[in-house]
């Protein structure tokens, strides 16, 4: 298969995967708003995937409009449940497999798993080595500095380099750092002067001018929780990029508008009772910095359908148009 990393359009902009947001109905608004971005999931267990449960079967489907590109994000820390978990995204046509190296869930890494592989940097190379080996499908990682600290950051990721690995996004603080402070863009900056593939940036990223400002020598910038509430920052973030007057972001009717969607393509994969308790979480970020926003984030937090949400959406309409 083409790797198709070598030839995207510069800058590559990424959609950071986010366990219980990126689901597909939001990457579907997310590819809506800007078709370049590159798309993927929520963190998935690769020894779930690869015992074929059904609920992580799943989590990985996506629709033909989310393809070029989409990768599935997987977490583990056995080779076998990562290369039997990869053939099971190579089965469902998936574009890339991103190998997660970066999570700093205290239940993430007291398993093993996510950035709790920085501590084992050989095994992790070994691990990656066999895992490319094993897949006709690019693998990428997303990792942090470090586990404690950033003092063989460069190393390793030039090891995982030379293990075969595509593309790789570094978020710019340490595991014990979560995301705390400031993230440190400098050393991504310096990673890249000694690697060949992609070097994509993330971390605290919330504007397309803070995306122009903070890509230097990278080739792209993954951004995660911004998007959550304003996905037109990708469209945004393409536009200063390619030159032309930033996207001035949606009105308020129109934004309330795209929410009101994402809760309809929810509802054509869930239940209603899944769906409404996951979209409270995703519409809580966007119930934020207004007038009476925290009211409707307390009547969101209560509310137990569909038809409910477009009560408290078209609330906001009203009090907003007075």
């Amino acid at each position: 298969m083409t790797n198709f990393w070598k030839t995207l359009k510069r800058p590559i902009l990424m959609l950071a995967p986010m366990a219980g947001y990126t689901e597909s109905p939001f990457r579907r608004i997310v590819r809506e708003i800007e078709p370049s971005v590159i798309l993927v999931s929520e963190l998935i267990s690769a020894e779930a995937l690869r015992r074929n449960n059904e609920k992580t079967i799943n989590m990985i489907q996506f629709l033909p409009e989310e393809k070029n590109y989409y990768g599935v994000q997987l977490f583990g820390n056995e080779t076998v449940a990562f290369i039997e978990a990869a053939q099971v995204v190579e089965n469902i046509n998936a574009d890339f497999i991103d190998i997660n190296l970066g999570c700093p869930s205290p239940k993430v890494i007291n398993s093993g798993h996510g950035s709790a592989l920085l501590k084992a940097p050989e095994k992790t190379t070994q691990m990656l080595r066999d895992l490319v080996k094993s897949t006709k499908l690019p693998v990428t990682v997303k990792m942090r500095l470090g586990f404690y600290d950033d003092e063989n950051f460069i190393k390793t990721a030039i090891e995982f380099e030379k293990a075969g690995i595509s593309a790789i996004a570094i978020h710019g603080r340490t595991t014990q750092q979560k995301f705390k402070g400031n993230a440190n863009w400098e050393k991504i900056y310096e990673l890249k002067k000694y690697l060949s593939i992609p070097v994509i940036g993330n971390g605290d990223i919330i504007s397309a001018e803070m995306a122009r400002n903070s890509l230097k020598n990278l080739d792209g910038i993954m951004i995660g929780r911004a998007a959550i509430k304003n996905p037109w920052i990708f469209k945004q973030c393409r536009d200063i990029f390619d030159g032309r007057e930033i996207s001035i972001k949606p009105s308020l009717e129109d934004q309330i508008n795209m929410f009101k969607r994402q809760a309809k393509l929810s509802l054509e994969i869930k239940s209603e009772k899944i769906a409404v308790l996951e979209l409270r979480k995703n519409f809580s970020h966007f119930l934020r910095g207004f007038n009476g926003a925290s009211k409707f984030r307390d009547q969101l937090m209560k509310i137990s359908t569909i038809s409910e949400i477009h009560e408290v959406f078209d609330e906001i309409l009203e009090l907003d148009k007075k």
